[in-house]
């Protein structure tokens, strides 16, 4: 099938409800896929490392302002403990995420950590921790991170507005500032949406899908938005789609997402999997090709709820990496066991431009 990448078809199949010409989507994002990054799924090992952050988003349960969050850290030991676990389990990456903070003690710790990881173990490493100026970028960049994801959340400056504060710490052009200077650092570069917010429709995500292309992204994360009771935005939560129409709009924006940029990385987030059990395999098939197990301690992994209701809130790191495999055995989809599975595209126009 042929899929015209102008605003109004992306719209037109944004706005889609046929299930033939759905499917007949997901079929071609999939077969696009394989003949580009190859059939495999690529595991990265998740540690939540802390829910300290100094924004204070209007849809984030872990906002500054919320006072009913247990705030947390985890030791250094627990972090190099995870990454055993990562390389144990045959991963080959792990994603360091948490809160965004800035002070000079938690940027030093990042550095130490990723010193001390990579003397230890042969791992891919992304971080997601927020706005930082190059300089972090550089130094964490030259410890041994080499992927970044850093969600714009919103291509669109008017709706960005309408879900954070109206300050300098969380202007529009400090996250636009922040791809660019992590393009300069050196990072294969990840962003992505959330899709389902209040005010959204389907042209403003049309135009996200629009800025990837034109960003020259080398990997995405996006899902549903999905509300938390704690949160400013909550009080809007009317006029959000219904949770399956949310989920099945982020599975369009994945499959519209994989036939744009074939070569790039596209994560199946564990949102989609607090809508439908399986919610995150319908992603692998409609063209995503990385999968983020949580690895975060059991006894904290339930005051990280940047939305609420998230799956495997109480299990350990043995039984949610087991699910996932499990579950991709299931439906027969081979897992890139001990490889980093960097993006293609990166790869590619980098050498092109040296």
């Amino acid at each position: 099938m042929t899929v015209d990448f102008d605003r109004d078809s992306l719209i037109g199949w944004l706005e889609e409800k046929d299930p033939e010409r759905l499917q007949a989507l997901y079929s071609e994002a999939y077969r696009t896929k394989v003949a580009s990054v190859g059939d495999r799924v690529y595991l990265r090992g998740l540690v939540e490392i802390s829910n300290i952050c100094r924004k204070n988003c209007l849809y984030c349960g872990i906002r500054r302002d919320n006072g009913a969050v247990g705030r947390y850290e985890i030791s250094s030991g627990d972090v190099l403990a995870a990454a055993g676990f990562a390389y144990g389990a045959g991963y080959g990456s792990m994603v360091i995420q948490g809160g965004e903070r800035a002070d000079r003690a938690f940027t030093d710790r990042i550095t130490s950590l990723l010193r001390e990881i990579k003397k230890r173990y042969p791992l891919g490493i992304t971080l997601s921790l927020g706005e930082q100026p190059l300089d972090v970028y550089r130094e964490w960049f030259e410890a041994g991170a080499h992927r970044y994801l850093l969600r714009i959340e919103s291509s669109t400056e008017e709706l960005y507005g309408k879900i954070h504060p109206s300050d300098r710490l969380h202007a529009f052009e400090r996250r636009i500032q922040a791809l660019r200077d992590l393009r300069t650092a050196g990072y294969q570069v990840g962003t992505g949406v959330m899709i389902g917010l209040p005010y959204q429709t389907a042209a403003h995500l049309a135009d996200d899908l629009l800025f990837f292309k034109s960003f020259d992204i080398d990997m995405c994360g996006m899902g549903p938005y999905i509300e938390h009771s704690m949160t400013p935005l909550y009080a809007v939560r009317h006029l959000i789609p219904d949770k399956m129409e949310r989920l099945e709009l982020s599975i369009k924006m994945v499959a519209l997402l994989r036939l744009m940029m074939p070569d790039i990385n596209i994560a199946a987030t564990t949102a989609m999997q607090a809508i439908d059990p399986y919610g995150r395999e319908r992603a692998i098939m409609a063209g995503a090709n990385v999968l983020m197990p949580n690895l975060t301690l059991q006894e904290v992994r339930e005051e990280y709820q940047i939305y609420q209701n998230k799956p495997g809130a109480g299990e350990d790191a043995a039984i949610s990496s087991s699910r996932t495999e499990k579950r991709l055995e299931e439906m027969k989809i081979p897992i890139g066991y001990g490889q980093w599975g960097d993006s293609p595209h990166f790869s590619r126009t980098k050498s092109s431009k040296g």
